[in-house]
């Protein structure tokens, strides 16, 4: 699978195929036209109480992956979506966390491929 991830502030490219913002709330200071998604699959975001309690804390990051897996495991229906926008061809994951290394467009990637 083409899976490719990337922050919304970063500029588009024509490589990026559909572009899927995986945020529950939108970008802090981005235009939906400077954003340039295809979909918003917000419901695929980890739970508002999940996103709270990791506060991008890379300490919590083996138990916050734990936890949005079993989040995932139960979301057939948006992990479902992703998967027919896979079929179509590449798929970039859109994110707006400043953390590069612990983010939950990370976790989705692992758990499609």
């Amino acid at each position: 699978m083409n899976i490719k991830i990337k922050r919304v502030y970063e500029k588009p490219g024509k490589e990026d195929g559909s572009r899927i913002l995986v945020d529950r709330l939108w970008p802090r200071g981005v235009t939906k036209e400077k954003a340039a998604l295809d979909f918003w699959l917000k419901e695929i975001a980890p739970t508002t109480e999940l996103r709270k309690w990791f506060n991008h804390d890379p300490a919590k990051w083996n138990e916050f992956i734990k936890k949005y897996l079993k989040e995932l495991k139960e979301n057939e229906e948006s992990v479902s979506i992703l998967k027919d926008f896979l079929k179509k061809g590449p798929v970039t994951l859109i994110y707006a966390a400043k953390d590069e290394a612990h983010n939950e467009a990370l976790v989705i990637k692992d758990f499609v491929s």
